[in-house]
């Protein structure tokens, strides 16, 4: 109950108002921003406590407001310590004048709040687009804490471990950063046209390979980050940690320290984040994995963008006088081979086109050039948008004789593989190494077997339409092999065996037939 409570006062705090952002977009917004940024140009310059003349006599010199007078500065300088910017304490210097003596002269100082504010401020003014950049420099540092942590935990002295850590997770932050802002800037619009310009070919080698460079580090040093975490168990980890809060608490404090236990799991945080980054989290991909994809595709990107451009630039070429001199080139050839020759160099291998057509090859021999084989004649349509001469309409073609030769031929070829089943069903089992010479149909047929035993599953069998069981089963030794001989050569297998068995079908048909 006492750490809900807790855990529900952190959240009402991090959840409230903040009066201190009032000044940036109230009424008088140019009169209060100029206070505060003459107020954080001197804390830089390590001058802490301001009185209004000074501020005053600043913001006249910036001709900030017209008519701008000392009573507005104070009152300016009243409201922003209202509203949290500015603390204000009693000058208890000597007054010159006697208009001095009677008006309470005071001094401001800015708070924390403020001061931050300022920076952001400041940091926003300079954004001009994501920024960021790819330090390969950052992965060695960061492999480098972690073997320190690894090997010398047990030596370091808590300061030792807080300048380790501190190193260890601003290396971490700022490759986390800088990578996400980099990648980010060349997703945008801008990029992308750049992309499609001539301009980006003079820049485009040196993009390449920066980014080529950080995926080569990243690489290099991801297996040694992973392997130094990996051993990092959870006792070095704590041990460590430990050592790490107790550096940080024994910084001499004028203001109240962190809490233990929440500085504690403030660490175990940021180390858990370095180790989620680099090796995941479950089944998720690690960001590591995550920014080598995204640093690859944009190499990608940019290679393909550079592609159109030269495309784009050739396109516009004439070519005549090249082609010209090839065409002089072909005309000069003394055979057919060395124009041949001369094509496959300037034009390499045309594009494939895809052909329907009928497999009528005659050999299933591997080495059979295509140029050997059959030619399937087909007749291809134009594709011209010129519409040719009307040609008469044909009739319908009577393929009668055709099917029944087809049919014949079906039935001739299912009477021999039954004439070779019924001599394998007397024998019951039969293996590779004993059959004879097999014919190039009987060779066909048998491995048609073993390819459907083999697809079948567990049961490695099949049923033919005549009712036959058809087992395979593999030899008890995997190094045992044999040659199958066949009158068109010779194929090496394993001795596999073949089991035929009448099914209940089978003899049920055989009993009706009777």
């Amino acid at each position: 109950m006492n750490t809900h409570n807790q855990k529900a006062g952190i959240l009402a705090q991090s959840l409230r108002g903040i009066p201190e952002l009032k000044y940036v977009n109230a009424d008088n917004v140019v009169r209060y921003r100029a206070i505060m940024r003459y107020c954080y140009q001197e804390y830089k310059r390590l001058r802490y406590w301001l009185k209004p003349e000074d501020v005053h006599e600043a913001l006249v010199v910036w001709q900030v407001w017209p008519g701008y007078t000392l009573e507005m500065c104070q009152h300016d300088l009243d409201q922003l310590v209202e509203w949290n910017n500015l603390t204000a304490r009693h000058d208890g210097g000597r007054s010159s004048t006697l208009e001095e003596y009677l008006r309470k002269k005071m001094q401001y100082f800015m708070r924390p709040y403020s001061i931050e504010i300022e920076r952001l401020l400041e940091t926003l003014e300079k954004v001009t687009g994501f920024g960021g950049s790819l330090e390969s420099s950052l992965f060695d540092r960061i492999a480098d804490g972690l073997f320190t942590i690894r090997r010398v935990v047990d030596e370091i002295s808590p300061e030792e471990a807080l300048d380790i850590w501190q190193n260890l997770y601003r290396s971490f932050v700022s490759l986390h950063e800088n990578a996400a802002d980099y990648i980010a800037s060349l997703q945008t619009a801008r990029a992308e046209e750049m992309m499609v310009t001539e301009a980006f070919l003079v820049f485009k080698e040196k993009l390449t390979e920066y980014l080529q460079q950080f995926v080569q580090a990243l690489q290099r040093s991801a297996y040694k980050i992973e392997g130094n975490l990996l051993r990092i168990n959870d006792i070095i980890r704590e041990l460590f940690l430990k050592r790490v809060a107790e550096g940080e608490l024994n910084k001499p404090r004028l203001e109240e320290g962190p809490d233990q236990e929440e500085l504690m799991e403030e660490l175990r945080q940021g180390f858990a984040n370095i180790q989620r980054w680099f090796i995941g989290e479950g089944n998720a991909h690690s960001e590591l994995t995550l920014l080598e994809r995204a640093t690859k595709d944009a190499i990608a990107r940019i290679v393909r963008s550079a592609i159109r451009i030269q495309e784009r630039k050739r396109s516009g070429l004439s070519r005549k006088r090249e082609l010209e001199h090839l065409a002089r080139w072909f005309s000069e050839s003394e055979t057919v081979e060395d124009a041949h020759c001369l094509a496959a160099f300037a034009y390499g291998l045309f594009a494939t086109r895809h052909l329907q057509g009928e497999d009528l090859r005659e050999s299933d021999r591997s080495d059979m050039s295509s140029w050997e084989e059959r030619p399937m004649i087909r007749l291809l349509r134009s594709r011209s948008r010129k519409r040719g001469e009307r040609q008469r309409t044909e009739p319908v073609v009577n393929n009668g004789k055709r099917k029944q030769q087809e049919r014949e031929a079906f039935k001739l070829r299912q009477a021999e593989e039954w004439r070779m089943i019924e001599g394998l069903l007397q024998q019951g089992q039969v293996r590779m190494s004993e059959f004879g010479v097999l014919s190039s149909q009987e060779r066909i047929r048998l491995l048609q077997w073993i390819s459907r035993c083999m697809t079948a599953g567990t049961s490695r069998s099949f049923i033919t339409p005549e009712g036959v069981r058809i087992r395979l089963s593999r030899p008890s030794v995997a190094s045992e092999r044999t040659m199958l001989y066949t009158e068109d050569g010779e194929l090496e297998l394993e001795n596999y065996e073949l089991h035929f068995t009448l099914t209940d079908a089978y003899v049920e048909a055989a009993a009706s037939r009777e």
